[in-house]
C-alpha cells in the first residue's frame, strides 16, 4: 500500500469487513517483523457506546486484533485517554474495551495516568505520554466526525489522546490548530483505520449519529484528514491544522493526489451537509475553552433550540480559560467564576448547562 492510497470498504459486519480491508491493504507486510511492538489508538473521548456517534466501534478494533494475531503479531497494546472531564476507566468499560482486552489478551494503557516526556515537535516543545515511545508501529483508529471547534476531527486530532490532560488544556490556550499540527511531527502514525460507521457530524462526543457503515484505511494522516474535509463538504483550508501539518512535512493535503480504492461493491453514500453548529456558535464568546466544556455547551444550546428557547437567549455566553479572573454577565464553566451569572464545573455536563441556561432565560424574560 502506497502513502497516497486510501482504501474504502462498506458493510455491516464491522469486524469481518475490517479484517478484509486490512488484508486488501497488506498491513502485515507493511509492519514487517513479527517482533515489532504495535500500539493501537482508538477514540474513547467519553463513556458512550459507539452507536452514539462519538467513540470507536470495538468491533473495528476486534478486527484489527484478530488480523494481527492471525499473522503472528504478539506485542500488541491498546492506548487511549478520554477528554478532560471524563475518566478513561469509565469509557474503557462502557465502550467495550475491557471485554476486548480480556478476550484477546491485549493490555490497555490509560494515558491519563501515564508519565509524560517532553519532545521537540517541529520546533514546538510538547509533552507526550511515555507509552508512545514504547511502540514501533502505531495504528490510529479515529472516528470520522464533526467537532464544534475545529469542524472535523479524524486522524491528526485523535493523537490528542496520547498527551497528558495538562497538555490538552494547554493546546486550547494555544488555539488548538497549531499544536495539533505540530503533534503530527512528534507522534508518527504508521497506519490509520477510520471508523466512518456512524459518527456525529457536529459534536465530538456524539448524540446525533449519521449511519454510513463505512471504514477507510490509509497511511498518510494529512491526506486522510484532507479527504475527510472533502467528504464533510469543507474546503481543506477551512481546517487550519491540516494545511499546517502539511507545511511541517507530516503529509500531503492535496486530495487530487489521493488514489482512492473501493474494496468490493460501492464506496457508500455521500455524507449529508451538516452545519447546525454555525448558528449555535453565534451565541458564544469562546476564548481558549477545553473540548469537553465547549463540547457540552453546544449540544445544550441545540436542546434549547429544539424547544424554541434558543432565540430567547439575549446574552452571549462566555466560556474558556481566557475568561479567568474576568467579570461579565453570563458564563459557563469554572473559568467564568467571577461572572454575575455563571455555572461552575470543570466541565459542567450538557444537562447541567441546559438546565442553567433554561433557568436564565426564564428569569430574564420581559
Amino acid at each position: 500500500m502506497e502513502r497516497n492510497q486510501i482504501y474504502i470498504k462498506c458493510g455491516t459486519n464491522y469486524k469481518e469487513m475490517t479484517k478484509e480491508l486490512l488484508e486488501e491493504c497488506g498491513l502485515a507486510e507493511l509492519i514487517g517483523s513479527r517482533g515489532r511492538r504495535i500500539g493501537i489508538k482508538p477514540n474513547l473521548v467519553s463513556p458512550t457506546v459507539a452507536s452514539y456517534g462519538g467513540t470507536t466501534h470495538p468491533e473495528v478494533v476486534a478486527g484489527i486484533l484478530e488480523y494481527l494475531q492471525d499473522y503472528g503479531f504478539t506485542h500488541l497494546t491498546m492506548m487511549e485517554g478520554s477528554w478532560v472531564g471524563d475518566r478513561t476507566p469509565e469509557a474503557y468499560e462502557v465502550c467495550g474495551y475491557r471485554e476486548l482486552s480480556e478476550k484477546y489478551g491485549v493490555p490497555f494503557i490509560d494515558t491519563q495516568k501515564e508519565k509524560s516526556v517532553s519532545r521537540d515537535c517541529g520546533g514546538m516543545k510538547l509533552n507526550l505520554c511515555a507509552c508512545v515511545e514504547a511502540v514501533d508501529f502505531l495504528i490510529n483508529v479515529p472516528v470520522l466526525k464533526g467537532h464544534c471547534q475545529t469542524k472535523i476531527t479524524c486522524a491528526l486530532k485523535n493523537m490528542k489522546g496520547l498527551i497528558p490532560n495538562s497538555e490538552k488544556r494547554r493546546f486550547h490556550s494555544m488555539g488548538l490548530h497549531k499544536p495539533i499540527a505540530h503533534l503530527g511531527t512528534g507522534i508518527r502514525q504508521d497506519f490509520i483505520v477510520v471508523d466512518n460507521i456512524c459518527g456525529d457530524l457536529d459534536f465530538e462526543d456524539g448524540g446525533h449519529p449519521v449511519v454510513m457503515n463505512r471504514i477507510l484505511a490509509g497511511r498518510d494522516p494529512v491526506l486522510i484528514d484532507a479527504y475527510v474535509c472533502h467528504m464533510m463538504h469543507y474546503d481543506v483550508s477551512e481546517v487550519a491544522y491540516v494545511t499546517m501539518a502539511e507545511a511541517l512535512g507530516v503529509g500531503c493535503a492535496d486530495i487530487s493526489c489521493a488514489d482512492i480504492r473501493i474494496c468490493g461493491g460501492e464506496g457508500g453514500a455521500q455524507m449529508p451537509k451538516s452545519r447546525k453548529i454555525v448558528e449555535l456558535q453565534d451565541a458564544v464568546e469562546e476564548v481558549e475553552s477545553c473540548s469537553a466544556c465547549y463540547g457540552y455547551l453546544i449540544p445544550a444550546l441545540d436542546m434549547l433550540r429544539e424547544e424554541g428557547l434558543f432565540e430567547k437567549l439575549g446574552e452571549k455566553i462566555c466560556i474558556g480559560q481566557g475568561w479567568r479572573e474576568k467579570t461579565g454577565e453570563l458564563g459557563v464553566g469554572h473559568c467564568t467564576g467571577k461572572f454575575r451569572c455563571h455555572l461552575d464545573g470543570c466541565p459542567p455536563t450538557e444537562e447541567q448547562i441546559y438546565e442553567f441556561l433554561k433557568e436564565y432565560i426564564k428569569d430574564h424574560q420581559n
